[in-house]
């Protein structure tokens, strides 16, 4: 046991939901006699939760401010549909349609985020109108019709990586992203250890690096080899990538930025973060507006995967989105929440679902199953908060954000055991 403390920062439990993740992977490995880990079942598996995952990344951002955002799924399938309209009847090259598409995001977000941060009304009201709002746009402007979309432009949602140098038998562009991926988590770990000695911090044990480096660099490598594995012509799928770019990109902005941290400023208690000089109504604008960014890429993607825009994509979508995030570890006063978090709790309902549908599990109980995880992976981390203990999931995502070269060096770095006050002064 104390070994297991010493390779997990001091408390097993805070490693707790990627604990559940891996469980519930080997679990559905078993009941599906080893389905669940081949390589068709795993490029599946992200092809079809990515545009979910890209939600997850906005909405804990949204979340962490205070609010909360119905609209995205009803946003998503309205730059969906007018996107598809537009390559299809005013023949436009599909990257301009995806730029039409983010630029369509960019109005809406900035349509809601003027209601919420500078008119005042609740993000909640601003966008349950908004839900209703662009699902009708959505039909009107598609007259419920099924709008196909070009094979270019379905590239970015069903496209793999392609076949380059010669042939080893796998994908070499998915080999070499293995590599880098193996790579980039070493040297954040040994940066991290040197930083903290020269800072004249205490470090673990070299045995503990190591053994947690061998692990998270097998996991990497086990991965990769599903990934380049697959049948021929396909590989590491390119709605991943834009994912893995995207995770990077704003775990970087919400950890080690000042936006970031303005962000967890102003959802852990806006009034001081006011006094101490943060544009709350900036922040609360540029977080729905992200959010519609992001939906107006993930329903891109969607569209593009399913070859086609319909009047029922994105019903139901914000819900997934948001029960990615607070299994992830966000808190519903805001203030709290990390990206790689989300991206676990979305992870674990997509893997909850894809064992389930292996199993030939009906929809039904499915929905209550997703529901019963949902609400005891949050009451199980509010019990622990409540009971004066630190929540296990934020210590797992502040443990990872050290291994990654944001550890104790970071005094700014905001997480749950650090009051907003406190941050907020530190960074005054």
């Amino acid at each position: 046991m104390n070994a297991l403390k010493k390779l997990f920062g001091g408390d097993t439990r805070q490693f707790g939901m990627i604990f559940a993740l891996v469980a519930l992977i080997l679990f559905f490995q078993w009941m599906t006699d080893g389905r669940t880990l081949t390589p068709g079942n795993v490029i599946n598996l992200f092809n079809g939760n990515s545009y979910i995952l890209i939600l997850a990344i906005g909405m804990v951002l949204v979340i962490i401010a205070g609010h909360i955002d119905l609209s995205v799924g009803s946003v998503a399938a309205f730059v969906g549909v007018t996107v598809a309209l537009a390559i299809r009847d005013w023949g436009i090259p599909w990257y301009l349609g995806i730029l039409l598409g983010l630029g369509l995001g960019i109005l809406i977000g900035a349509w809601q985020g003027f209601w919420t941060a500078y008119v005042g009304i609740p993000a909640f009201i601003v966008t349950l109108a908004g839900m209703l709002l662009f699902r009708g746009f959505n039909q009107f402007v598609g007259k419920s019709n099924t709008i196909p979309v070009p094979s270019d432009f379905q590239y970015i949602g069903s496209g793999y990586l392609p076949e380059v140098g010669p042939n080893t038998g796998y994908n070499n562009l998915t080999l070499l992203i293995g590599i880098f991926a193996v790579a980039f988590v070493v040297w954040g770990e040994i940066r991290s250890r040197n930083t903290a000695k020269a800072l004249g911090a205490e470090v673990p044990e070299t045995w503990v690096m190591v053994t947690k480096l061998v692990l998270i660099s097998a996991a990497i490598l086990y991965a990769t080899y599903l990934f380049a594995t697959g049948r021929p012509g396909t590989s590491f799928p390119i709605p991943g990538l834009i994912l893995a770019v995207l995770v990077l990109i704003y775990g970087f902005i919400s950890s080690k930025t000042v936006v970031g941290r303005h962000v967890y400023a102003v959802g852990g208690n806006r009034h001081a973060a006011e006094l101490s000089g943060v544009q709350s109504k900036k922040v609360n604008f540029l977080v729905m507006m992200n959010m519609s960014v992001l939906a107006g890429l993930a329903g891109m993607i969607f569209v593009a995967r399913s070859t086609a825009s319909g009047p029922f994509d994105g019903v139901g979508w914000e819900l997934d989105a948001i029960a990615a995030v607070f299994i992830g570890g966000a808190a519903v006063t805001g203030g709290v929440g990390t990206v790689i978090g989300s991206i676990v709790g979305g992870l674990v309902m997509a893997v909850l679902n894809n064992g389930l549908q292996l199993l030939g599990i009906g929809a039904d109980l499915t929905q209550i199953i997703k529901g019963l995880v949902l609400l005891i992976a949050v009451a199980f981390d509010v019990y622990n908060k409540s009971q004066g203990k630190k929540s296990i999931i934020g210590l797992m995502m502040r443990g990872f954000q050290r291994g990654q070269g944001g550890g104790p060096s970071n005094p700014l770095q905001p997480d749950e055991t650090t009051s907003t006050k406190e941050t907020i002064s530190r960074e005054a």
